[in-house]
């Protein structure tokens, strides 16, 4: 009798700090284990004995054996199961095409099946810590329907000198997740705040979104207040990315070691190394610099998938940090992490089509792993709009996270994901070759994708142009014109005043 489908989690007891699991093919793989009892107990040691657990996702379906050594106190433990296919009718498609991973250039997204993804992501940086899961099924309903696919996430509260009462619901409140953060060390793991957000987790994943976990801040943090991300031992990072792996590794995820930084902290590259290390799905691992850094820390790193820059948070459109990053060499993934935010610290910053027009010019202008998105009061999960307590230059005025997640540009950034779906974007390149066009795409097989500010006609000087065309309002998504060019150099035509984007495959 199987017990799971494909890609769907399951939990067995573990007693050592690795299971193996075997597919009657021959696959196989092996899976870190994560302590999961009761009371304070240190992430490093661990080992062994009750309340010790293993979470495996089979990416195949049949037979599938697991073993668990248990040491020479604990004997070993192991059995086997079946896994079911996918359902018919599955329409999560983390469940139906597997997990994303990079593609063969490594230029972008795909799943585990080859069908191409372009990231879609939000910032609800603080989530995890403020957040009920009414609340996250209210969040994730929206994003849903507006196309986002991914959320930023810090996986605690990062700041040393933060205080308030330990309760999400309450003005200034939070839930720690280590009671010795404070003193910058990642020991004393609270498993009742990890048992929670395996909840919070769980819902966004149902909903098709796919946490992205940065484990201790690196740079601004929540308000400010002294990150431990540049502080705690790097051996301590690294062993809490562990845990994040073992804990939420068989489930969609991304991991983003480093977080508002130069990249150059200790803590991330050994945070990199020990993902690379015990992830068995090769989910993208990467780095979120800030926005006044050289873009390039371990570039040539085996664990280092994709490189996240920002633009700064005054209202500025600045692609040529995502073109800048494109050229570098060992080739990553790239993409704006965190444009302006939507009405931060004054109303009307970065808003409605703006953030559109950021989406679209970044994705062209190399960002090709996807596009993010962010809005002020958002990212802090504001319980409400007169909370006290946060920084005001990040505040959208007079809203809490429910008022934010209604600010206009996040559906033009939505919007983008739901034009994209189903095009053959795998590793799409930068093209200003073919058409007169600032900001333009190429697909591997000659396929090309234009974005225009303004519309109007598109001139073509290059014979490979496919000769059908879609062109497209990225403002909603209608299509507002579809044809054939009677020749390789006549224009795409349009007649302007307006966005738009031209497909031709």
């Amino acid at each position: 009798m199987s017990i799971s489908s494909v890609w769907h989690p399951i939990e067995l007891p573990a007693t050592g700090d690795w299971v193996e699991f075997e597919h009657e093919t021959g696959l196989r793989l092996r899976r870190p284990t994560f302590w999961d009892g009761a009371g304070p107990e240190q992430v490093r040691s661990a080992r062994g004995g009750v309340g010790r657990k293993v979470r495996f996702a089979a990416p195949l379906p049949g037979r599938w054996r697991w073993a668990a050594g248990g040491g020479s106190a604990v004997p070993p433990e192991g059995g086997e199961f079946d896994v079911a296919p996918a359902p018919a009718g599955e329409s999560n498609p983390f469940y139906l095409h597997g997990f994303w991973r990079m593609s063969p250039g490594g230029r972008s997204l795909v799943y585990a099946d080859g069908t191409p993804a372009v990231l879609v992501a939000d910032t609800a940086w603080a989530l995890p810590w403020r957040a009920t899961p009414e609340q996250v099924r209210e969040y994730a309903r929206d994003r849903q329907s507006k196309g986002f696919n991914a959320v930023l996430l810090m996986t605690v509260q990062p700041d040393m000198r933060a205080v308030g009462p330990r309760d999400r619901t309450q003005d200034e409140g939070f839930d720690v997740g280590f009671e010795d953060l404070p003193d910058g060390h990642l020991n004393q793991l609270n498993v009742e705040y990890f048992q929670y957000l395996d909840l919070l987790l769980e819902i966004l994943v149902e909903h098709g979104i796919v946490p992205v976990l940065q484990p201790v801040f690196q740079g601004f943090g929540w308000k400010g207040l002294d990150v431990a991300g540049t502080v705690v031992p790097p051996e301590e990072y690294a062993a809490y990315c562990r845990y994040l792996v073992a804990r939420y590794g068989a489930r969609p995820a991304i991991y983003l070691v480093g977080g508002d930084g130069s990249g150059a902290e200790p803590q991330t590259a050994a945070g990199g190394a020990e993902v690379h290390a015990v992830d068995c799905y090769e989910q993208p691992t990467g780095i979120h610099y800030r926005p006044h850094i050289r873009a390039a820390a371990h570039q040539d790193a085996e664990w280092l998938d994709f490189q996240w820059c920002q633009t700064g948070h005054t209202g500025e459109h600045v692609p040529e940090r995502v073109a800048d990053m494109w050229r570098n060499h060992p080739v990553k993934a790239v993409a704006n992490g965190e444009p302006t935010y939507e009405h931060t610290g004054r109303t009307g910053v970065a808003e409605g089509w703006w953030q559109g027009h950021e989406a679209w010019s970044n994705l062209c202008a190399g960002g090709t792993m996807g596009v993010v998105y962010g809005a002020g009061s958002l990212w802090q999960w504001r319980l409400h709009s007169e909370e006290p307590g946060h920084s005001e230059f990040f505040l959208a005025p007079g809203a809490g996270w429910r008022e934010a997640i209604g600010f206009e540009g996040s559906t033009y950034v939505g919007m983008l994901g739901k034009i994209l779906n189903g095009l053959p974007t795998t590793d799409m390149t930068p093209d200003w070759t073919r058409v007169i066009s600032g900001r333009a795409l190429s697909t591997v097989d000659g396929g090309l994708i234009v974005y225009r500010e303004n519309g109007g006609p598109v001139m073509v000087f290059d014979d490979t142009v496919p000769l059908n065309y879609t062109i497209v309002d990225p403002r909603d998504g209608s299509v507002v014109a579809t044809g054939r060019r009677d020749t390789p150099r006549s224009p795409l035509p349009d007649a302007g005043g307006a966005p738009r984007v031209y497909i031709c495959l």
